[in-house]
């Protein structure tokens, strides 16, 4: 991907060589290393510019990131693609239920990586990809692509540092008491399993989860959930810590009277753009399988993630 970023050089950034700046805006030290090696990628009022050269109120700094080449080992295959928002930066995609992220064994050929390799490359674009927030495959619903390194980079921190809200929507058997609340108990990997984890006091890592019932039908309820640590399987192990696990959770619950794969929805995604420090709210309703019950789509008014500022 070709992205030209234009920054205009306030006073207060006065002084600031081209590299300090650079990284005030998100941008890597890999990020750097990797624009060394692009031609013409520095640009101050339109002459080139070394990364330690120094920078005045009022200039113009754009710099050209190039990326011509693809991600190796994801082949192009022509999958439907539900691509909800798309810009020079990012992509946010609703992916559907048994869909892996990536390609993996038993599965080279039917993941987003690969949809996405053939949307560009049908528009003789190279792409590398890059997916911030990793859905497991059977969980449908929102998750964001990054366009190129430094979006990827920025996207990279805010998630680690819980900047970007994720609200998901889940089916579990019985009524749930209290209707909202949080879960904190730390997940492991579960011994002798390479893919289950489990609640772990002693050794796990720390997993937090907020939840909200949104409603109750036919002796289950539709529950929303936000992430504030993003642990694999966290909602459907602390769920069933809760007492309630997803129903048709092959790994934690086998109840397949209704579905057949984990009844878990990414729902609403809210973070600040990358790069245009946009505000950015996306949701989707819930697919069909979900709908089981009734339920064609439900967020709370208030979903229960903390704000952004508190977390």
């Amino acid at each position: 991907m070709n992205r030209l970023l234009t920054y205009q050089i306030a006073p207060s950034d006065a002084g600031l060589r081209v590299e300090q700046f650079l990284r005030r805006q998100g941008f890597s030290r890999q990020n750097l290393v990797e624009l060394k090696k692009m031609p013409e990628s520095i640009l101050v009022n339109g002459y080139r510019y070394r990364l330690n050269q120094t920078l005045s109120a009022d200039d113009e700094l754009i710099v050209h990131i190039q990326e011509e080449t693809s991600s190796e080992k994801i082949p192009p295959i022509p999958l439907p693609l539900d691509i909800i928002f798309e810009d020079e930066d990012l992509l946010v995609v609703n992916k559907p239920a048994g869909m892996p992220i990536h390609p993996s064994r038993g599965n080279y050929y039917n993941s987003l990586a690969n949809a996405l390799a053939w949307h560009y490359a049908r528009q003789g674009k190279p792409f590398i990809f890059r997916c911030t927030n990793r859905l497991d495959r059977d969980t449908s619903g929102l998750t964001i692509v990054a366009k190129h390194m430094v979006s990827s980079n920025i996207l990279s921190h805010m998630a680690k540092h819980h900047e970007i809200e994720r609200n998901y929507l889940a089916i579990v058997r019985g009524s749930i008491f209290p209707k909202s609340g949080t879960i904190d108990a730390p997940l492991s990997r579960k011994p002798g399993s390479v893919i289950e984890r489990t609640i772990d006091f002693t050794h796990g890592e720390r997993a937090v989860t907020h939840y909200q019932v949104v409603d109750e039908k036919k002796g289950h309820s539709l529950v929303s959930l936000c992430l504030e640590t993003g642990r694999t399987h966290q909602i459907r192990i602390h769920m069933k810590y809760l007492g309630h696990p997803l129903i048709g959770d092959y790994l934690y619950n086998p109840d397949m009277e209704y579905m057949t794969r984990q009844a878990l929805h990414s729902a609403r995604l809210h973070f600040t753009h990358p790069v245009t420090r946009e505000n950015m709210v996306f949701s989707v309703p819930l697919p069909a399988d979900m709908q089981t019950f009734g339920w064609e789509f439900s967020l709370p008014s208030q979903p229960p993630c903390p704000t952004l500022d508190q977390l």
